[in-house]
């Protein structure tokens, strides 16, 4: 037997076993899902040196495939990243169970009573690169919301990714559920995720996590739907009316907090009224912070900055780096955004309450913040707990996809003896 169709053999192995325990799953009462939860975040921290162990094994091949620090970065679980990850499970565990959740119920005049309520979508598919904490979040969400997934974290988090996988099935096994509703892609060869976008028999929906490469791979090849974004080109703008002292705490910790991560910002527009003022003094800021600024002819009069090129503007940086421009007014900002970002999260630093208006009536990105850090675009920041990713698309879930945005909805309707004249 030839290697791909052993691979073949086994990613249809697995979408049997996960279509199986997706029946179960659709079933099972809300404490078995929070009791299952519970019991995976208590082994998550018991069990934190075996997955510091496996990580470091994780970070070894990183280092000698050359990646960057910004990837390592995200690549790295220690002990205060794994308490959040287990914390995060915690989280969603304590959430209302969002499956048979009425959404709407009406009556009509033929008699008929109708219900609106929420389903599970079945069995989501998650392809990942390098944050093995996705492993955590993506099992728990799916979970929650009574769907069974399959994971395949990237080669570079394999070892963690496995370890973290180990401590979810723990969970199931305390909670009485099948042990097939998680259950992990176990091999690096790349034909598996081929595997996975072909199987409409088995997979409701593809939900890929990574870099551009992977995200664009994976939106041209799949036959499964898809929730994805392709790149967080993240911008923050400056406003004639921006305050100083917001401006520099919300731009600095919108760019340098954790440059690896799909919400910090990679351009920063500047209000030209606001150039000499406050535009100067976060240039200056990022400059003292370590940030390589390319910018415009203007912002280029600033000692420390370098020119942009054409190139600059659209571009995910994910390090210390970040495109700066002038913009002549809001309006012209709004243009540069739309042209150039990716819909995914923007944000508008001012105190001028018919700017914030205009800026979030005219632009269509997933997420718009006003007056604070981008890297708030997390699910575990709108208290979803965690989240299996951003979504930028427009159909079905938008923005952080949490357990509620991997339901589906079905209708329940009742008459007594009711006919259609």
């Amino acid at each position: 037997m030839s290697e791909t169709v052993a691979i073949s053999d086994l990613m249809l192995d697995l979408g049997q076993r996960a279509r199986d325990a997706a029946s179960h799953l659709a079933v099972a009462t809300p404490e078995a899902k929070t009791q299952a939860l519970m019991a995976a975040a208590d082994a998550v921290w018991s069990r934190r040196s075996e997955i510091i162990s496996a990580n470091a094994q994780d970070l070894e091949f990183g280092r000698s495939k050359g990646l960057s620090s910004a990837m390592m970065d995200r690549l790295m679980l220690d002990g205060p990243r794994i308490q959040s990850m287990a914390n995060g499970l915690r989280t969603v565990a304590q959430q209302n169970d969002p499956v048979g959740e009425v959404i709407a119920d009406w009556d009509r005049p033929s008699g008929l009573q109708i219900k609106r309520v929420r389903t599970p979508l079945g069995v989501i598919g998650v392809i990942y690169e390098s944050r093995p904490n996705v492993t955590a979040d993506a099992g728990a969400l799916c979970l929650k919301a009574g769907n069974a997934v399959i994971l395949r974290g990237g080669s570079e988090s394999f070892h963690s990714a496995g370890a973290i996988h180990t401590c979810l099935v723990e969970g199931l096994d305390a909670a009485g559920l099948p042990r097939d509703a998680i259950q992990r892609v176990p091999t690096r060869d790349r034909t598996a995720v081929s595997e996975m976008l072909k199987m409409t028999d088995y997979i409701d929906v593809i939900v890929p996590r990574g870099g551009k490469g992977l995200v664009g791979l994976v939106q041209r090849e799949a036959r499964v739907p898809v929730f994805a974004h392709l790149e967080g080109i993240v911008h923050v703008y400056l406003d004639a009316a921006a305050d100083l002292e917001k401006a520099l705490r919300v731009v600095l910790n919108a760019k340098t907090r954790r440059t690896g991560i799909c919400g910090a910002a990679e351009c920063l527009l500047i209000h030209r009224s606001v150039l000499d003022t406050v535009g100067k003094a976060a240039v200056q800021a990022l400059l003292e912070a370590g940030v390589e600024v390319r910018g415009d002819p203007d912002l280029q009069k600033i000692p420390g900055v370098v020119p942009a090129t054409d190139g600059d503007w659209g571009k995910e940086f994910l390090d210390m780096i970040i495109a700066a421009r002038v913009v002549d007014d809001l309006s012209d900002a709004i243009t540069h955004i739309r042209q150039y970002g990716s819909q995914h999260t923007d944000c508008i630093v001012t105190e001028d309450d018919a700017a914030v208006g205009a800026f979030f009536a005219q632009l269509d990105s997933a997420i718009l913040m006003h007056n604070a850090s981008t890297q708030f675009a997390d699910g575990g920041e709108f208290g979803m707990g965690a989240e299996i990713g951003i979504a930028t698309g427009k159909m079905h879930a938008r923005g952080p996809v949490g357990a509620e945005q991997l339901t589906s909805f079905k209708y329940l309707v009742s008459g007594d003896g009711t006919i259609r004249n």
